[in-house]
């Protein structure tokens, strides 16, 4: 499993309505918390506006690459790289993930988790949740909380939130995006229209 982290070169044509959808994603991934659903037939470019959105607001793109012994134990492992990233350091980061790297349905449940609270169960051990509890300890007592675990780790997961960003760009193609849609009700966060 590899992951890529870099900015690679992308020849873009840039129309109207491209250019209107980078200012809505841009708009939403800035915000804390903000996570996008784009929805378009394979091909119509939704990863490379994603790519094009992260870098705007300065933020790193993250992808998958599914190999054919790549499953939920890599998942979590990029999760929680994902997690201390975005917790602990700070960094801003847009994990895009397309409908075609989902070859297991329980990838959505982490995903559905992390939408909900930011909190998925079983994702660290415990000595890496000790870990990232003690690298926020500084900016818990300078916000002036109670250094408690329960605390420690809440104001972890709420820096991941306020960080890490999920674009998941699927295909309204067949059946797998409505069922999916009806029973992961997290990520259907919408934006108003402008």
């Amino acid at each position: 499993c590899s992951s890529d982290l870099s900015n690679a070169v992308m020849d873009l044509v840039m129309f109207d309505q491209a250019i209107e959808h980078v200012c809505r994603i841009t708009r939403v991934i800035e915000l804390p918390r903000g996570n996008a659903l784009l929805v378009g037939v394979g091909g119509s470019g939704k990863q490379s506006l994603a790519k094009l959105a992260a870098y705007i607001v300065g933020y790193e793109s993250f992808q998958i690459t599914v190999t054919s012994s790549y499953g939920l134990t890599d998942f979590k492992e990029n999760l929680m790289t994902l997690y201390q990233k975005s917790g602990i350091k700070g960094i801003g980061i847009a994990f895009i993930l397309t409908d075609g790297q989902i070859v297991k349905e329980q990838f959505l449940v982490l995903l559905n988790d992390f939408l909900a609270s930011g909190y998925i169960a079983d994702l660290m051990p415990k000595d890496e949740k000790d870990n990232c509890c003690n690298a926020v300890r500084g900016e818990v007592k300078h916000a002036g909380i109670p250094d408690s675990p329960d605390n420690l780790w809440d104001f972890f997961i709420e820096k991941v939130r306020k960080n890490l960003h999920l674009v998941l760009c699927f295909s309204p193609v067949g059946d797998a995006f409505r069922i999916r849609a009806r029973q992961f009700r997290s990520e259907e966060r919408r934006v108003g229209k402008e």
